[in-house]
């Protein structure tokens, strides 16, 4: 069994066994990290089991034939008028964010790019090894207290962040909930990815962000019910209460990149109403979510991934939607990732590639979206520039889209289950 610490005078809490060490961790993890992640994971893992045995369960009947809906006993949830808990000021303008991992080299140049927010992603854009996962943590650490540098091998260029006040605004995605962390074992199982990632962020920096008034602020990803999002407020707010902090101090976005999710919002939004600032179109994990919620319903099949773009019937539906249900609340409503980089070396394809973008943003801000997503910091003026010119304010959530309200709900589900390509 390894050792936790390289220092035997300091020893982990008791259950708890980190499976690798890696030279300088014991500043990331030290006795009182973990005991907070064993606190964490005892509390709350047996509900996240829960919750992941209800998506086998949800996944079983969707199997046998039935679909996804609105739930009935939440009818009166969606139907009632309220909005959730007012944004903060660092939250109110997100029309550009850029996304990517949390080496060092990333964090500086994307608080640096000139994009609204930052969100350093510990999950899709990061490889989940010991390495990677502790390097994000310690930049991130840095980061917050303004520290961080980052010299290039061979010495050609050092790295530095610009005045907090010209930074982007820091925002943190840790993985999912159906991710182990399995280099952290609590009483013999693995933690929670989620609880590891998001917890060890907000012991080491949540005092320091909220002196800042900048959170801290979180992505939540792969979400599919409101139980889930009900898990995800009742740790914040222990942790808030743990840390310190004023409750609702921590605020989220929760990506909607899931087929369940689409059809509880509402719920949603009304679970983490006091700490929610918006809903975000998470588009290609979506479409992945639909053929895998599908995958024995042969008439659901969709064609070659270049043809299910977001000017489908039910791609469209599922981003109005979403952007009704924010703004009717009171949230943010933002747009996708446009995934391509500059092409080097071919002008034209280059230029083919940034319409599709600008194309892609023309259409976001045209529908309602209150910001969006580049995963390149050279598409950051021309998202900039598409929201500058249609979005004149912070947000937008005077569009309504009352267009999708006025659907029912039968139609709502056929125009959101139907590939009409």
């Amino acid at each position: 069994m390894s050792a936790v610490l390289q220092d035997p005078k300091t020893q982990a809490p008791a259950g708890v066994v980190v499976t690798k060490t890696l030279p300088g961790q014991e500043q990331l993890l030290s006795n009182a990290a973990l005991a907070f992640l064993a606190d964490l994971h005892r509390r709350f893992d047996p509900i996240r089991q829960q919750r992941l045995q209800a998506r086998i369960a949800r996944q079983a009947e969707f199997d046998a034939g039935a679909l996804p809906g609105f739930r009935a006993d939440t009818a009166d949830l969606r139907n009632q008028e309220w909005r959730v808990a007012e944004l903060p000021t660092a939250l109110l303008d997100r029309r550009v964010e850029i996304t990517g991992p949390t080496d060092p080299k990333m964090v500086i140049n994307a608080l640096n790019s000139g994009a609204s927010c930052y969100m350093a992603d510990f999950e899709d854009s990061t490889a989940p090894t010991w390495d990677n996962l502790l390097t994000g943590q310690r930049a991130l650490g840095k980061a917050v207290a303004g520290t961080l540098d980052w010299m290039a091998p061979d010495g050609s260029k050092h790295y530095t962040l610009k005045p907090f006040e010209q930074q982007a605004v820091l925002i943190v995605r840790p993985r999912g909930w159906h991710l182990d962390e399995k280099h952290v074992l609590v009483d013999g199982a693995p933690m929670s990815a989620s609880l590891f990632d998001l917890g060890l962020f907000a012991f080491h920096n949540a005092k320091a962000l909220a002196a800042k008034d900048r959170g801290p602020y979180f992505y939540l990803p792969k979400m599919q019910a409101m139980e889930e999002a009900t898990l995800w407020d009742d740790v914040l707010t222990h942790i808030e209460s743990t840390l310190g902090l004023n409750d609702g101090q921590m605020k989220v976005t929760v990506l909607i990149e899931t087929l369940p999710a689409v059809f509880e919002m509402d719920e949603i939004l009304h679970a983490l109403r006091k700490r929610i600032a918006g809903l975000n179109c998470g588009r290609w994990d979506y479409i992945f979510s639909y053929l895998k919620t599908f995958r024995r319903h042969r008439d659901r099949v969709l064609p070659e991934r270049a043809q299910v773009t977001m000017t489908q019937p039910f791609l469209k539906i599922y981003s109005e939607l979403l952007i009704h249900t924010c703004h009717r609340r009171g949230a943010h409503a933002m747009g996708g990732m446009a995934a391509q980089v500059p092409i080097a070396g071919d002008e034209a394809a280059n230029a083919r590639a940034m319409e599709r973008v600008r194309a892609d943003k023309v259409r976001e801000v045209g529908a309602g979206h209150d910001g969006t997503w580049v995963a390149h910091p050279a598409l950051i003026p021309l998202a900039r520039e598409v929201f500058d010119t249609w979005m004149l304010g912070a947000h937008q959530q005077f569009v309504l889209r009352n267009d999708v309200r006025a659907k029912s709900d039968a139609e709502l589900r056929d125009a959101l289950l139907k590939p009409s390509i």
